[in-house]
């Protein structure tokens, strides 16, 4: 049975954690210039989570992280940047600069715009043999797996799988050179 949950209670822890969450990002914004590992990106999210027992606070972070993410430029919104095996639209975009992959990314729906953001702040800016060696286990940390329905778990997997198709893909690129 599910406990009643106290919405002011909520809503001001809720509130307390958004302020924590932009105190993070001030300070891990100096860090992520000096460099962030993935691990390190994953700690992160897990404690930025982890003061969120309720799920509809944790789906509310998802669509606030969404909503923080910039808008793909429309270039970018083609059928070869759609990721396949998503229920909703989801756009990624890779790049590559100074020997880094970094991604960018839109989606038509809230959680999954909240899904892809965090993706991308783990993965973006690392070289392709740190994506491939990467094991995302901030999803299970978080209990994102447990509760998407099998369509979203699956539309995960694809956009995990894309990503890794363009560390593939750039490392090739690479070692052709």
């Amino acid at each position: 049975m599910r406990q009643a949950t106290n919405p002011v209670a909520r809503n001001s822890k809720l509130i307390t954690h958004n302020r924590r969450r932009r105190q993070f990002k001030t300070q891990n914004s100096q860090l992520k210039t000096q460099y962030m590992t993935i691990n390190e990106a994953q700690d992160e999210v897990i404690a930025e989570f982890a003061d969120l027992t309720d799920w509809m606070d944790k789906y509310q972070l998802l669509i606030d992280l969404g909503n923080e993410q910039e808008p793909l430029d429309e270039r970018y919104k083609t059928e070869g940047n759609l990721i396949d095996g998503c229920q909703s639209r989801v756009w990624l975009q890779a790049d590559w600069r100074d020997g880094a992959i970094y991604f960018s990314a839109e989606s038509d729906a809230l959680i999954v715009k909240g899904i892809i953001a965090l993706l991308i702040r783990v993965l973006s800016g690392h070289t392709p043999d740190e994506i491939l060696a990467a094991d995302l286990y901030f999803i299970d940390r978080i209990g994102l797996k447990d509760h998407l329905s099998p369509t979203r778990s699956n539309g995960l997997l694809a956009m995990i799988k894309q990503m890794r198709v363009y560390a593939l893909a750039f490392k090739a690129k690479q070692a052709g050179q």
